[in-house]
Order: C-alpha cells, then sequence, then structure tokens
C-alpha cells in the first residue's frame, strides 16, 4: 500500500527522528527544512539503510507563499502521511522583543500549518484516507510568561488539530496531536532558553518521534509522552488558580543572573 510521508521540519531533532523512524518501517518520505546540506545527508543515510526513495525540497517554509511553494513541489506523489513539525519559539517579555520575529513564528507555527493541512488533507480526502500528526507542546495548556506568543502558537495547534480530528473522522483522515514537554533539540538554543529551569532536563528527540508516530497510527487524538507531566497539566494544573500558574511558568523560564 502507498506510505509516503510529508515532513516539514526535518533537518534536525524530532523532525529528523520521525524520517529515520518512517524510513525504518518501510514508508517513502518528501521531507523539507532550510537547510539543504542537512536534508541531503539524511537523505544520504536513510537510502544508504533503507530500501525507500526520499525527496528533499529546501525551502523557508515561514515565507508569504512557503506552504503553497511545498504543496507544488510535492505534486504527483501521494501523501499519505503528513507530520507539520516545523516551527521556534523566543525568550523575553513580549514588548521587548522583535515585533517581527514574533509575527513569524505565527507565520511558521499557525499559518503554514493551517494552508499546509488544508492543501494536503483535501487531497487525502480524494484518495479516501490519511493520516496527520501536528506537532503542538503541553505549552498549549497555559499562558506562558516570556514565551507568550510561542505558547499561544501551540495552544492554536492543539484547539486546531483537536476540531480537525472530528470533521474528517468521516473522510477516514485521523489527526494526532503530539504535545511533548521540554526536549533535548536546537530549540532551546533557538528560543535563547538555555539556562532556565525548563530546560534542565527533557526527552530525547528519538523517544518523542516514535511515541507520536505510533500514536498517530493508531489514530489517537491528543498524546502527551511524559506520563507525570500529562497528568500535571491535565489533572493539577486545571485546579490550581491561574495567578500561580502564571507565576510558576514565569519562574521556570526566568534567567538565573
Amino acid at each position: 500500500m502507498p506510505n509516503t510521508a510529508l515532513i516539514t521540519g526535518a533537518s534536525a531533532g524530532i523532525g529528523r527522528e520521525f524520517a529515520l523512524y518512517h524510513a525504518a518501517q518501510g514508508g517513502d518520505l518528501i521531507i523539507t527544512a532550510r537547510r539543504e546540506a542537512a536534508l541531503a545527508t539524511l537523505k544520504s543515510e536513510i537510502e544508504a539503510m533503507h530500501d525507500v526513495s526520499v525527496t528533499i525540497i529546501p525551502l523557508d517554509l515561514g515565507t508569504a507563499d512557503g506552504a503553497k511553494q511545498l504543496y507544488a513541489a510535492t505534486q504527483g506523489q501521494r501523501i499519505d502521511i503528513l507530520i507539520n513539525n516545523a516551527g521556534f519559539g523566543g525568550h523575553g517579555k513580549f514588548i521587548d522583543r522583535n515585533l517581527q520575529d514574533d509575527l513569524d513564528m505565527i507565520d511558521l507555527n499557525i499559518k503554514s500549518l493551517v494552508c499546509l493541512t488544508h492543501m494536503v488533507a483535501r487531497d487525502m480526502a480524494t484518495h479516501g484516507g490519511g493520516k496527520i500528526l501536528n506537532v503542538s507542546s503541553t505549552a498549549s495548556y497555559m499562558p506562558g510568561p516570556l514565551q507568550a506568543t510561542y505558547f499561544a502558537t501551540k495552544a492554536f495547534v492543539s484547539s486546531f488539530s483537536l476540531a480537525l480530528s472530528e470533521e474528517l473522522r468521516d473522510r477516514n483522515i485521523t489527526v494526532t496531536t503530539l504535545e511533548p514537554g521540554y526536549v533535548e533539540t536546537e530549540f532551546a538554543a533557538r528560543a535563547d532558553l538555555t539556562g532556565t529551569a525548563l530546560t534542565k532536563s527533557g526527552s530525547t528527540p528519538r523517544h518523542v518521534a516514535k511515541f507520536g508516530y505510533d500514536a498517530m497510527l493508531r489514530g489517537k487524538l491528543r498524546v502527551i509522552n511524559d506520563h507525570k507531566l500529562g497528568f500535571l497539566v491535565n489533572w493539577i494544573m486545571p485546579y490550581v488558580p491561574r495567578r500561580a500558574v502564571l507565576k510558576m511558568v514565569r519562574k521556570m523560564q526566568e534567567k538565573k543572573d
């Protein structure tokens, strides 16, 4: 049966591990990210290990037409699995940050995901089904002082994904939301979070990718790879006073002098 996965943000971290894991299951790949050299290296690595085809599409998905360009480049290939993994964060007080950086974050984390999902999901419906995995975060469960825009983008991704899951059920398309806590990737360095309590410990990209991918195959609705963290955000935090939650999250993201 056809088994081609389109994975965004595939040059490193969780996205790279998604690609490796999918290939190990015998699936072909379309991988995209900004860094062409990293994609080419991953393609060579995968094709040397597995009898699969890997197509690389280097581009900046966060640009105005990024999603449309990516979709156009995939025409002629049926996409059975869409993994929306691309995204980034940014540390600091909102009014002290460069506004354009946060707008770019919204474009990549939200706009590109919505556009690409719309185009690919319509094709999946025409073909009789498919699977979508959207990478969100436990950040979606709370406001995020010192990462206000990032936490808000992930709240959107989770809400959007849950609604789509219900809308697309009768089209044989499953939508799974992966909501990990901190993961040991390039994310912390790019988001300027190094040195915060948030980054003291986390899961490996390989563990998170496998957990999310397997949940997607089972058609799960939303999953958190860390059971203790899942219990915290689902059963403890909803009963904690809102102001206390805000202070707790801010403290986790403050840097020590």
